[in-house]
């Protein structure tokens, strides 16, 4: 497997990690040759990715895995940044590398946890890029569903207060992964979940038009984070039904605190296409295990029996 890094810049000045996995050889003729591009959530980087992205180059794919900044390769950031602010800047830099300097012509997404919530903002302040997307796969993605109950709810709010006490959840020590994520990242994810809503941290409802399009323009000009609770700023929900793009969801039964199934099905239930799929791995449907937050992405038996489903999901849906 060859691996290759580039370094790509942002609007707001930094820079993102975006590396390049394929086969030594093009021998494979199982599938047609597919560009995907990666990317992790938080407490993590390219590491979680980079088993499926090894497995879809085997196939014949040319992988591309986007790390989040300050996340992997990425540069330490200069300012403090949101999951928003990944969607604004990371994904925007991304996308432009791919489709404006590689010319590329096909497009998969194939992203975990964080990483689906930032594409779907992203998508939504940039609809252009909706139809140059062949298909878009989320493992355990939600964003407003982990405090469903009572019991959850006070999961989620005390963990909140821990984060904002200490500064940053020390993802190492807890074995959530191998960055340590700060309040300042994590605050917007805490209000969604239990404010149960999608609000945007500073982007405004009159930035999106009417008729979908983004005044991208204008968003970039007020990217200070502010309180998520605001009604003036934008309603993410309201608008993931622009989305048409074909999705196939993912979940573990066994993600219990950060993604349960629930939560990740209401999520996906606000896309708009008939080709979309939502489907949990779990025992009970006749599954190696119950899949929690990192094992449904990255694990052996997630690459005996969840990644390829995924490869053709791809296939399926290569133009």
């Amino acid at each position: 497997m060859i691996q290759s890094l580039k370094f790509v810049s942002t609007k707001d000045g930094e820079q993102v990690a975006i590396w390049k996995v394929e086969s030594a050889t093009n021998d494979s003729t199982t599938m047609k040759r597919q560009n995907i591009l990666l990317t992790h959530g938080t407490f993590s980087d390219k590491k979680v990715c980079l088993g499926i992205a090894n497995y879809l180059a085997k196939l014949g794919h040319v992988c591309y895995i986007m790390e989040w900044r300050g996340h992997g390769d990425s540069p330490k950031p200069t300012a403090k940044f949101n999951f928003e602010t990944i969607a604004t800047y990371d994904f925007a830099a991304t996308f432009q590398y791919l489709f404006d300097d590689l010319e590329l012509d096909n497009l998969h997404c194939v992203t975990h946890s964080g990483g689906g919530i930032c594409l779907t903002m992203f998508l939504i302040q940039n609809p252009c890029y909706i139809d140059k997307i062949n298909s878009i796969i989320l493992f355990a993605c939600q964003a407003y569903g982990a405090a469903l109950d009572p019991s959850s709810y006070a999961k989620v709010f005390a963990i909140k207060t821990f984060n904002r006490l200490l500064g940053f959840i020390p993802a190492k020590l807890l074995k959530l992964g191998t960055v340590n994520e700060s309040y300042d990242t994590m605050a917007q994810w805490f209000d969604w979940n239990l404010h149960k809503n999608f609000n945007s941290s500073f982007v405004k409802a009159i930035d999106i038009t009417d008729s979908g399009t983004g005044d991208i323009d204008n968003i970039h000009t007020n990217k200070t984070p502010k309180d998520t609770s605001n009604d003036k700023c934008l309603d993410y929900r309201q608008y993931m039904a622009m989305i048409t793009t074909p999705i196939y969801a993912i979940s573990g039964s066994g993600d219990h605190l950060i993604a349960p199934s629930h939560g990740c099905q209401l999520f996906f239930d606000e896309f708009n296409h008939s080709a979309n799929i939502f489907y949990e791995f779990s025992k009970s449907n006749g599954h190696l295990e119950d899949y929690n937050h990192s094992r449904i992405m990255a694990s052996r038996n997630a690459a005996k029996e969840v990644w390829p489903t995924v490869a053709t999901w791809i296939d399926k849906h290569t133009i």
